[in-house]
């Protein structure tokens, strides 16, 4: 994220209303977003939603068969990738093998005949900011694919674009690199201080990352907002199972006064939730609330008066990774829940708990948000 390290040197980017199709198939339909000068921008969703097709549009890699996209509020339809001031770097590398290091970043500038001391001069800059001007003699076999990855961002860097694109870059790196280079991506990011626009279907790359995220499936875009609104408050259910894990309750509202909705659930009773929706009583909704959101305990809690949702079920499963467990719960009803609890609190005294133990589930009707409502 831009934290002001860097002279915001970007651009805006909007588009209104764009559809593309491929054939019988619809990639696009009637998207329109904004993209503020400066930010890391990231478009998420699973395989086949459409985001690459859009990234491919703002490149001018392809146009679209309806709608407009203006970069700083100049339409750019019509205008070839090399003159709509964007780099791409795409998931393969795409480094010529028979070039250095050196010669492959400086490539960009040699096509345009740029004097010999300026290439010189730019190419190091760039490859000290990716932090390889030690390897500027190398091939690209030679280079880790952590390395190579950062060849192509400091070759996309070297034209000074003020839109990056990043096609899902990190994707062919093992787990550990990904999140050092997703690291190393930020801080070039604050360093300089353009707008990039990454492609991911990896939900905590986009979170640990974006300044705000594009949530997208099956051509549409679902909601746009800061990695905590889009994690604390998904506006559909599909946002809402798509970034992290969660719990999802369908219920009848049965009563509402200001934001306390009261709901019932078939088979395990009433619900309270505190939402700022539009909800009225008689409406069919989908409540969620996050598995860290709830306490798992083997005596049942207090509530004290306060709006507290408490279930009772059996441990069906639980599953350990180091920092904390998750509980998969099978509550009476038959209906299962999912809970994290994080290890830190063992040393507090909470007992253990473990498979086929009776326990108790407990969480604040302020922790839950309801993603859908269907009036009856």
């Amino acid at each position: 994220m831009l934290h002001g390290g860097a002279a915001v040197k970007g651009s805006d980017v909007t588009v209104s209303g764009v559809s593309k199709s491929f054939g019988a198939f619809k990639a696009l339909k009637d998207v329109t977003l904004s993209i503020q000068k400066g930010e890391f921008f990231s478009l998420l969703g699973p395989s086949g939603c459409g985001k690459t097709t859009l990234l491919r549009l703002i490149g001018g890699f392809e146009d679209p068969d309806a709608g407009t996209i203006e970069i700083d509020g100049r339409s750019v339809l019509g205008l070839p990738p090399d003159k709509r001031h964007c780099n791409t770097v795409f998931q393969s590398y795409a480094l010529f093998p028979h070039l250095t290091v050196f010669e492959n970043v400086a490539f960009p500038l040699r096509i345009r005949k740029t004097p010999r001391k300026i290439i010189d001069d730019r190419v190091m800059h760039y490859l000290s900011l990716v932090q390889l001007e030690m390897h500027a003699g190398k091939k690209p076999s030679q280079l880790s694919g952590g390395q190579k990855q950062r060849v192509a961002i400091a070759r996309a860097l070297i034209n000074e674009p003020s839109i990056l694109l990043l096609d899902e870059p990190l994707s062919a790196l093992d787990a550990k690199l990904r999140q050092h280079m997703l690291m190393e991506l930020d801080s070039i990011h604050d360093k300089v201080g353009i707008t990039f626009i990454y492609v991911t279907h990896d939900q905590q790359e986009a979170l640990s990352v974006s300044d705000r995220i594009a949530v997208m499936n099956a051509g549409e875009v679902l909601q746009v907002g800061s990695p905590r609104q889009i994690y604390e408050n998904p506006s559909t259910e599909f946002v809402a199972r798509f970034i992290g894990e969660t719990n999802i309750f369908a219920m009848k509202i049965t009563g509402k006064e200001g934001v306390h909705i009261s709901g019932k659930v078939a088979g395990i009773g009433p619900l309270l939730v505190d939402d700022e929706t539009d909800a009225q009583v008689g409406d069919e909704a989908l409540a969620t609330i996050r598995p860290e959101k709830i306490r798992i305990s083997r005596e049942k809690p207090q509530t004290n008066g306060g709006r507290i949702n408490i279930m009772h079920g059996v441990v069906a499963e639980p599953i350990y990774s180091g920092f904390q467990t998750k509980y998969i719960v099978r509550l009476d009803s038959g209906m299962t829940v999912t809970v994290f609890r994080q290890h830190a609190n063992w040393s507090e005294g909470i007992p253990d708990i473990d498979w086929k133990d009776e326990v108790y589930l407990s969480f604040s009707a302020a922790d839950m948000v309801i993603v859908e409502r269907r009036a009856t």
